[in-house]
């Protein structure tokens, strides 16, 4: 295995390996916390992931703000997550990736897959997600029957967790959020590991208490349902029959996502290397190597729509004359490249009082809108806009397909001075500092079903509301948690790890140690 290296995410270093002989890259898309160091002195994960090499070649990373990469100043949305896979692919040169996302790395796999289809060969999610609660703590407290009956109506009842899992979802939260670096809430998650001793070190190493509160509280917010159809990418879902993480989750991405393979283990631990490893090994060899080729690069992919147009502008075209109305259009026109230049988009078209631009992410498009607003203000001139985030059909320089559609149809739903956006943009910017009043539940013509609107706030997050309370939640590094013990397993796990891989064998199969 190579040395630890690190990969540049705008101000962050992301701490990231590679290792393996084989023709097809694959990417490892970890839960919401790893160790790259520590884990490789696991025998079961080196014994997993040295499988996986002889026929790929394969980058592990840690997130941003755990295990060896950079702390945070404040949780990550699942776009930023999204981010941190394209810098690490960058910086190790992959190209055309298998993405294997486990746990919460499984949305993050798919939101990167619906927006760089033309980089992702293939997808493999195991023991994953696309809605876990959408609840906040005060409903994790609560009775699980209700916690029940809200995913019965989110999901359907085919895919509704029985309340024991639900329960047991509850209990995990509730270890994270209270009892980070006992081991409790990994002991949720791996119940056949006898040694607390073992998985409090990992917790302490890997996060520390306040990055595993932000981070268990912004997974309660993923929702990437939406984007479950959008996929072009072949893909392969397992799940354990008992695992905490309900099998019901991964039985719906399974049968939302077009064409997917689905493989149902027996075991009841969340990870691939202690859940009947050697059967995920041979089902994802036979997966990758039996689509070795490259599939032809899509011409549809994940992408942000915002629709701008002037409030009024006949109004103002009749007061102001048409040479200088003219100068405003020209202006606003210079305003909106500028501004979608500067946060990462494209400018698509003119719709002669409005603008139609693309973003590769939700936070850019509601960042750019809230920018161009201002400086259009500026000149006296009010606008409004839309959002929404969907498969988009690449035509050369433009742009088609329904998420086209919805966004526009949205534009007409907003009042002067709004930036409304779908429910999808907001799910996908949980985290990020937006604060949003709901607009209710609408009928968009020309669009089937119902869709929930919501207009950015302003002057940013409602005091007391959960995303005011997330944003709030420190993230320090891991290290304010660690032992002085803990620091000495980290030196033995980065230049002796046979040793403590020795220790782990010669250690007790049950009891507490």
């Amino acid at each position: 295995m190579q040395e630890t290296s690190y990969a540049q995410c705008g101000d962050l270093s992301l701490a990231y390996r590679v290792f393996g002989d084989g023709p097809i890259e694959l990417v490892f898309v970890g839960p919401m916390v790893t160790h790259l160091e520590l884990f490789w002195t696991v025998p079961e994960f080196k014994s997993f992931f040295d499988h996986l090499g002889s026929f790929c070649q394969v980058l592990l990373f840690d997130k941003a703000g755990v295990g060896l990469s950079d702390p945070l100043p404040r949780v990550r949305t699942i776009d930023d997550r999204a981010a941190e896979i394209e810098a690490v692919m960058d910086a190790a040169g992959f190209t055309d990736a298998a993405l294997f996302g486990m746990s919460e790395g499984g949305a993050q796999s798919i939101l990167f897959a619906a927006r760089r289809p033309e980089r992702v060969r293939a997808l493999i999610l195991f023991g994953s997600f696309a809605f876990l609660a959408g609840a906040d703590w005060k409903a994790l407290e609560g009775d699980p029957t209700q916690l029940q009956a809200r995913q019965r109506s989110e999901l359907g009842e085919a895919f509704t967790p029985p309340i024991e899992k639900i329960a047991g979802l509850q209990e995990f939260a509730r270890a994270a959020r209270n009892a980070w670096g006992t081991g409790a809430a990994s002991k949720c998650l791996f119940p056949s590991t006898q040694s607390m001793r073992q998985l409090a070190l990992v917790e302490r190493m890997c996060a520390s208490p306040g990055m595993a509160r932000a981070t268990m509280q912004s997974n309660l917010a993923i929702d990437v349902r939406a984007i479950l159809p959008t996929l072009s990418t072949p893909t392969l879902v397992i799940h354990a029959r008992d695992d905490t993480m309900p099998v019901q989750c991964g039985r719906y991405l399974a049968h939302h996502i077009p064409d997917a393979r689905w493989l149902e283990v027996d075991g009841i631990d969340h990870a691939p290397w202690a859940t009947e490893p050697d059967r995920i090994l041979t089902a994802i060899e036979e997966f990758l190597t039996g689509s070795h080729a490259a599939p032809p690069q899509s011409h549809r992919a994940l992408r942000t729509v915002l629709f701008t147009d002037i409030v009024a502008s006949t109004r103002h075209a009749e007061k102001a004359g048409d040479e200088r109305w003219r100068a405003v259009l020209h202006r606003f026109g210079s305003i909106t490249a500028e501004e979608t230049e500067r946060f990462g988009g494209t400018v698509v078209k003119n719709t002669g009082d409005g603008h139609l631009s693309t973003f590769d992410g939700p936070t850019q498009a509601i960042r750019c809108a809230e920018a161009v607003r201002t400086e259009t203000e500026m000149i006296g001139v009010e606008i409004r806009a839309g959002i929404h985030a969907g498969e988009c059909e690449l035509i050369g320089d433009d742009i088609g397909g329904i998420a086209v559609h919805i966004a526009a149809r949205i534009l007409g739903q907003a009042r002067p001075g709004d930036i409304l956006v779908s429910r999808t943009v907001r799910d996908l910017v949980v985290g990020s500092g937006t604060g949003f009043a709901d607009r209710g539940i609408v009928e968009l013509r020309g669009v089937s079903g119902m869709w929930q609107l919501l207009a950015v706030e302003r002057h940013g997050v409602l005091a007391g509301s959960a995303e005011a309370q997330l944003i709030a939640t420190p993230t320090p590094g891991p290290r304010v948690a660690m032992r002085g013990a803990d620091r000495a397993v980290g030196l033995m796990a980065r230049h002796t790890p046979w040793i403590l891989r020795g220790l782990a064998r010669l250690g007790p199969t049950n009891g507490q140690r």
